[in-house]
């Protein structure tokens, strides 16, 4: 049995090891696999062992991918059921627009994606699920930061912030004071904030006083929207928001915080 100083670092490189993998290289050589975590071969061939014991890795072919245990442990998240729950709306909405919608959650000062309902063509931009984005760079993020407490927030905000573009915001002064805006009832927007030539707009889904999460709407900044675009995006996340509470009798204790 693992020592009780020694279990925590080992714990940790199994997990640096497995967020090696990514939606860019979803099979992996140990070769590929020590390069990317930054661990030496030695070490990740002892831990793929036992990770593949587990199950949370498996082989494949020549290399190795992620398990479906690690597939089935996701599933079971309340996060997960929020997205079972918008997915019909978000294609729904997707098929209205013509354009990339999106689901997310805050962790920290990132954005998390649950879902992304794109036409495989049109969807390079970088927020694929899974994807972990600076919050104040998408307009998921200035959605759900919005709805923080905004005085607290200028304090914890990193200065300056991350910088995905010439265009993020960076600065936290300018920041909160688009995030009061949006608090007031504008929908939340990026314009070329997270990638050059795509612009964004968002509506938080907002439960018990809380945003548990967020529906964006992701276009070339080069094309305009349909007038009506705002009104169906926030009555997609009204939707959404009278699914979850649907849930609410028997998972109450999801909320109010987050999901």
């Amino acid at each position: 049995m693992l020592s009780g100083e020694s279990a925590p670092s080992i714990l940790s490189k199994a997990f640096d090891l497995m967020r090696a993998f990514n939606t860019h290289k979803r099979v992996m050589t140990l070769t590929e696999l020590s390069k990317a975590s930054g661990l030496p071969k030695s070490t990740v061939h002892r831990l793929l062992a036992r990770l593949i014991e587990l199950g949370a890795v498996e082989h494949h072919g020549a290399g190795y991918r992620i398990g479906l245990d690690v597939f089935q442990l996701g599933a079971t998240t309340p996060a997960s059921a929020m997205r079972d729950a918008a997915m019909p709306h978000l294609a729904a909405l997707h098929r209205w627009t013509g354009h990339t919608v999106h689901l997310g959650v805050l962790r920290q000062f990132d954005v998390v994606y649950l879902e992304k309902v794109a036409r495989h063509s049109l969807s390079s931009d970088p927020s694929g699920v899974g994807a972990r984005l600076p919050a104040n760079c998408t307009a998921i993020g200035k959605a759900l930061l919005a709805h923080e407490n905004l005085d607290d927030l200028t304090d914890f905000l990193p200065d300056p912030m991350p910088r995905m573009t010439p265009h993020s915001i960076t600065d936290v002064a300018a920041l909160v004071a688009q995030l009061r805006r949006i608090r007031q009832g504008d929908l939340a927007r990026e314009c070329e904030e997270a990638r050059l030539g795509l612009s964004c707009l968002a509506s938080p889904l907002v439960v018990r006083g809380f945003a548990v999460g967020a529906v964006s709407v992701a276009h070339p900044a080069a094309t305009r929207l349909d007038p009506k675009t705002g009104t169906v995006l926030r009555d997609t996340a009204a939707q959404i928001v009278k699914e979850i509470r649907q849930e609410l009798t028997d998972h109450a204790r999801w909320f109010p915080r987050e999901v």
